[in-house]
């Protein structure tokens, strides 16, 4: 029996480019010795130990799995933890957080624990194909090059019958936004069914397009269980769809990369909403970050993904959205001892990171200038609360990108703009 010889803890190791890093902040519990102590005991659990002593155990696997525990911070109370590649199956991503983000929550010796970041090494990157479409693709696709695109989410979120959810989307994209979409717990409900909730609000979509040259998108939410998602995604592609949208966290991981991998033959670019997410990424000391989930869902592939606005009305700070968009959009990120891994992302592409959540066409300037413009800006109760409705609203929204963007102020742009001037009125 070997398992008193395995040290967890190497604060002399360097990681090579086959090992797995994970990056966690830790609160030990009061029997917990020390920092040291509690990483040891995460680095046994999430891979080959155990609580004792076990006759199994050899020095072979010992030697070839173990994890290093590499680096202690015990002013922040943060750790590293370099996995080997061997400890993984490199395409399920559920086993992986299975390894590294599972039983290791439950342990004693811990207060707290919160995964703050995941650096996947190549071999592990390379199992995955990314985004089919991701930021170039889509741009490709709408037409759309040097603004954000804009979109609405259909509100309420459930209440509307098929012809009234088509007739709302017609008037937004009317009003000029590119985009409308299903709420997360939109799905088939007994006053509006998915089949005809697709049909009529496509039909309203091809109208829209033929009288104003522009594309136009609709992103129905096919969440259910996979088998029926499939058939739904089949309906929206049938009808002439081009775009889906899944709860990615409701319906699973494994589910999420079958539907995603059926989803690339059918040539369908994919909207990730995060519904559930600030269950575990909200507690800013236990858990898991959003940072950590948007760098999976860039593995696994999603098209464009929700990471936050920092002004609308949904919790996340400036500087983590920043780092998530960066995590998203950059080939190449670089790491740093407290939030954020090194990061080669290799052949996969970016994902469009999507503000939404509390937003108003009076948010734009500083949407742009926080985020930029590579993002999609989602306007729900800002589009439809407009005193003179959806379309008024739609319109007031894209004068404030194109006010912005021509370096004018809202409230100067406003006075020969009369649906940005109602906009202000209202919100300012």
């Amino acid at each position: 029996m070997v398992n008193k010889l395995v040290d967890y803890v190497d604060l002399d190791y360097k990681p090579n480019e086959n090992d797995l890093i994970a990056m966690y902040y830790v609160e030990k519990s009061p029997e917990c010795k020390d920092l040291e102590h509690a990483s040891m005991e995460i680095a046994k659990e999430s891979s080959i130990g155990t609580w004792t002593t076990i006759a199994t155990m050899s020095a072979e696997i010992a030697n070839k799995l173990k994890p290093s525990v590499f680096h202690i911070d015990n002013e922040n109370q943060i750790i590293k933890i370099a996995y080997t590649k061997e400890l993984f199956e490199a395409g399920n991503i559920s086993q992986i957080l299975s390894a590294i983000a599972g039983n290791i929550y439950g342990m004693r010796v811990l207060e707290n624990l919160r995964l703050l970041d995941i650096s996947f090494p190549k071999d592990i990157v390379e199992a995955y194909k990314g985004p089919k479409f991701g930021i170039e693709g889509i741009r490709k696709l709408i037409k759309v090059e040097n603004r954000p695109l804009l979109g609405t989410i259909v509100k309420p979120k459930v209440g509307l019958n098929e012809i009234e959810h088509a007739k709302v989307c017609g008037q937004a994209w009317k009003g000029g936004l590119d985009i409308v979409k299903d709420d997360e717990n939109l799905t088939s409900m007994s006053f509006n069914k998915f089949e005809k909730r697709i049909t009529e609000t496509l039909k309203v979509r091809d109208t829209i397009e033929n009288e104003t040259g522009e594309k136009k998108i609709y992103m129905p939410n096919i969440t259910a269980k996979l088998s029926i998602m499939k058939e739904r995604a089949d309906h929206v592609i049938e009808n002439g769809g081009e775009y889906v949208m899944v709860d990615i966290i409701t319906i699973g991981f494994s589910a999420l990369q079958e539907i995603k991998d059926f989803l690339d033959k059918k040539n369908v670019v994919i909207h990730a909403h995060r519904a559930m997410h600030a269950a575990f990424t909200r507690n800013k000391k236990h858990g898991m970050t959003m940072l950590a989930l948007a760098k999976i869902m860039r593995l696994i592939g999603m098209d464009q993904l929700h990471t936050g606005t920092i002004v609308g009305k949904m919790e996340g700070q400036k500087q983590e959205v920043r780092e998530i968009n960066k995590i998203l959009t950059e080939s190449k990120v670089r790491g740093n001892d407290i939030t954020l891994l090194d990061q080669d992302w290799g052949n996969i592409k970016p994902i469009l990171p999507v503000a939404s959540g509390g937003l108003s066409p009076l948010h734009v300037p500083e949407l742009i200038e926080l985020l930029g413009t590579d993002l999609v800006f989602q306007f729900g109760g800002g589009c439809h609360g407009h005193p003179d409705g959806t379309e008024a609203g739609a319109k007031a929204i894209r004068q404030a990108v194109d006010a912005v963007l021509n370096g004018r102020e809202l409230k100067n742009y406003a006075k020969n703009h009369s649906e940005l001037a109602k906009a202000v009125e209202k919100w300012g």
